[in-house]
């Protein structure tokens, strides 16, 4: 029996998941690490609570399930996308925290950026609308503001990647510096067409092409691990962005086919084949993977807070003790009582996109519990959603008749009854929901010949549970009113 090695590093988790050759999970490792916020907009990682985090988890994961160096067949990762880490060549120590990808420091930036008239130039290329989001704003940043760093990027002494090629890194003890064109493709600085860096927006953003990693596809050989001593010599052959790698593990490999992610935030993608696909309502076009010389393509809808309200109503409000209550709590009333909780903490994502919105709960009264607004800001993930399923049916012309689902909050039946009932559609989540993993280890089993074909790994998926719609189409009607009516509330 031959195993894959997941490592799939979160916003706010480290994990690190064992697989054998039939895709079942033989045994899984998680550590949270610090979340770091110097001033309202800021969003921060330590790149060592990351790396080390990482590590640890991968040790404890190789002890529990006992398996031998010789047994481990490759190594794959996921990764959040789009946070921002920089460092030094030489010492390999990073110049400053990671700056993440809900950071929102570099939104005025970006809007000299949309008034200097870059707006179509940057979507024909990269496929992304102008916005903090992404990390081509998060180097400059770097750059002009941590003391010496501009003159040694100029030197070519930095390394700039997004957090897999921070990993892939430090597992090559420095001999690997690459990505993935998934994690590219999230940079704003990669032309999804050529599938090359671009030099005009390397100019534009004053970022040096020397920092940049290789671009690799998702499923090769990037190098092999020599920092580890129980995985020496093992592989690193599979790499995709988080959403990516679980657009991949739910299989949805036909053109037309949808995924939800719930995690920290939400991740709607459509593989949309081998085009991609200009949308004109807010989402991004993005690359959904390559495998060999194939490249497919995705449309994507991103909401910023999603399972992290349920970490803001536990660290911040204290009214659950931990993240797996809010379903009972929610569930001890008949409904929300008349509140509305739309969470843009870091302002709202597609199709929205203002980075200065801010988070709004309306129909408070006497009678408001802590119940009610727990359910409100569960509904409000399904909301988020809604508007997302709304315009990418608008962009592609067809209606979504089904929605694959995962994530931590994917096991909220509450949730997914409700996400059915206002998408007016099947929603399925899969036996195996630990899909961000699944896909990582999947393009490295393709790569080292676990597994041949897509095909095998497609007759692996399996559903777990099917939630269809209970609600009428008048009751629909008025809550979408009554989410809109919020939702207009808070961008002005």
């Amino acid at each position: 029996m031959k195993y894959i090695v997941s490592l799939d590093q979160g916003t706010s988790s480290s994990r690190a998941i064992v697989f054998d050759e039939n895709a079942l999970c033989c045994g899984v490792a998680q550590k949270e690490f610090t979340q770091h916020f110097p001033s309202p907009e800021c969003v921060e990682h330590d790149p060592m609570d990351i790396l080390n985090s990482q590590m640890d988890v991968l040790k404890e994961v190789i002890g529990k399930t006992a398996i031998c160096r010789e047994d481990i067949a490759a190594i794959g990762i996921a990764n959040q996308r789009e946070t921002t880490i920089v460092w030094d060549a030489v010492s390999g120590k990073p110049i400053y925290n990671a700056i993440v990808w809900q950071d929102r420091r570099t939104a005025k930036y970006c809007e000299e950026l949309k008034k200097a008239g870059y707006v179509d130039l940057i979507r024909e290329k990269t496929g992304l609308l102008i916005d903090a989001y992404f990390s081509a704003t998060k180097i400059r940043w770097i750059l002009q503001n941590v003391p010496g760093a501009k003159q040694k990027a100029l030197n070519g002494e930095l390394r700039f990647g997004t957090v897999d090629s921070w990993l892939v890194w430090n597992l090559t003890s420095g001999q690997v510096h690459s990505t993935d064109v998934t994690n590219a493709s999230r940079t704003m600085l990669f032309n999804i067409h050529t599938l090359e860096w671009d030099e005009q927006l390397l100019d534009l953003l004053e970022i040096p092409k020397s920092m940049l990693p290789k671009v690799c596809s998702c499923s090769e050989v990037f190098g092999h691990v020599s920092s580890v001593e129980e995985l020496s010599g093992v592989p690193i052959a599979g790499s995709a962005g988080d959403q990516q790698a679980a657009l991949f593990g739910q299989m949805c490999l036909d053109k037309g086919s949808v995924k939800n992610t719930y995690g920290t935030g939400c991740f709607l993608l459509m593989n949309t084949g081998d085009k991609p696909v200009v949308s004109k309502n807010g989402l991004l076009s993005t690359i959904a993977w390559k495998i060999g010389d194939n490249v497919s393509y995705a449309i994507e809808g991103s909401v910023f807070v999603a399972g992290s309200i349920v970490q803001w109503l536990r660290d911040g409000l204290g009214i659950i003790g931990s993240s797996s209550e809010i379903e009972a709590l929610a569930r001890s009333v008949q409904n929300n009582g008349g509140v509305c909780f739309v969470p843009a903490l870091t302002g709202l994502g597609a199709p929205y996109w203002d980075p200065y919105a801010k988070g709004l709960i309306t129909g408070i009264t006497r009678g408001t519990t802590k119940a009610h607004i727990a359910r409100a800001a569960l509904e409000g993930i399904a909301f988020q959603t809604m508007d997302i399923v709304r315009a990418m049916q608008q962009d592609v012309g067809e209606s979504i008749q089904e929605l694959k689902v995962d994530g931590g909050a994917s096991k909220n039946n509450l949730l997914m009854q409700f996400q059915s009932d206002v998408l007016d559609c099947h929603v399925v989540r899969p036996s195996n929901t630990e899909t961000t993993a699944l896909g990582a280890a999947y393009f490295a089993g393709l790569a080292v010949g676990v597994w041949k074909t897509l095909d095998e790994i497609k007759s692996k998926w399996r559903a777990e549970k099917e939630f269809v719609p209970e609600m009428d189409s008048a009751k629909r009607q008025e809550v979408m009113s009554f989410w809109s009516d919020a939702v207009r509330r808070t961008i002005k």
